[in-house]
């Protein structure tokens, strides 16, 4: 994690807290890591079709080693994430939304910040993508950051709980039609997952493990008591 991430002790344990909620939620979860970036801040545009998007684009941009941003509809639900780079941004007050842009904008020219964007603007179930808001285009533009597409894909098959994956494509080019364009990329990163969850004989970088199928855990314990 970046060292100037978490912001004290608070911080810290919000960042375990996240981290403890994956791996209690998840057997585990895999990405396909971006190549190489730019310097300078960045624009991690995701899918948003699963309650926990947020906390795996978390874990996967810290991994990056980049301090990031998290715009939170609900962030009076969620005031300590707060903590770790979470900003408000209330679907009926546009005043908060324009002051978290403002102060967005500044966080990633002045300090190299990174932003994890859900641009679709809510959760909703998959598969569809719904149209990208204004919001990316406006940021970019100000901050001329790199425009990264994520797929995140969540299957329920052959484990106890879900595993997912995250899928980062390479940058999108700068220029007009950014919104659609990247909704196209984040569409191509959601078809490559599904592709690489089918196929068992592919494995993958992994993110995080999380907690073992039942069957697993008495395997475990039968292995240690073998003499």
């Amino acid at each position: 994690m970046h060292p100037g991430q978490r912001e004290g002790l608070l911080g810290r344990a919000v960042d375990a807290m996240v981290r403890r909620s994956v791996r209690k939620s998840f057997h585990h979860v895999d990405w396909i890591p971006p190549g190489p970036l730019p310097d300078g801040p960045a624009i991690f545009v995701a899918n948003h079709h699963g309650w926990h998007d947020g906390y795996l684009m978390y874990l996967a941009i810290t991994a990056l080693d980049r301090r990031v941003l998290d715009w939170i509809q609900a962030y009076d639900s969620f005031p300590l994430f707060g903590r770790i780079g979470g900003m408000p941004f209330p679907a009926h007050d546009a005043a908060v939304r324009a002051a978290t842009i403002r102060r967005t904008v500044r966080l990633m020219r002045d300090e190299g910040r990174s932003l994890m964007l859900f641009a679709e603007g809510v959760l909703h179930r998959p598969p569809e993508l719904l149209p990208f808001g204004k919001s990316l285009e406006l940021v970019a533009g100000k901050t001329g950051a790199t425009v990264v597409p994520v797929g995140i894909r969540y299957e329920l098959s052959t484990h106890e709980r879900p595993e997912a994956i995250l899928s980062f494509g390479p940058p999108v080019e700068a220029g007009p039609d950014l919104s659609p364009r990247t909704r196209l990329a984040v569409a191509a990163e959601l078809d490559r997952a599904a592709a690489l969850l089918a196929r068992s004989d592919a494995p993958l970088p992994r993110l995080l493990s999380g907690t073992p199928d039942v069957n697993e855990r008495w395997d475990a314990v039968r292995a240690k008591a073998r003499p």
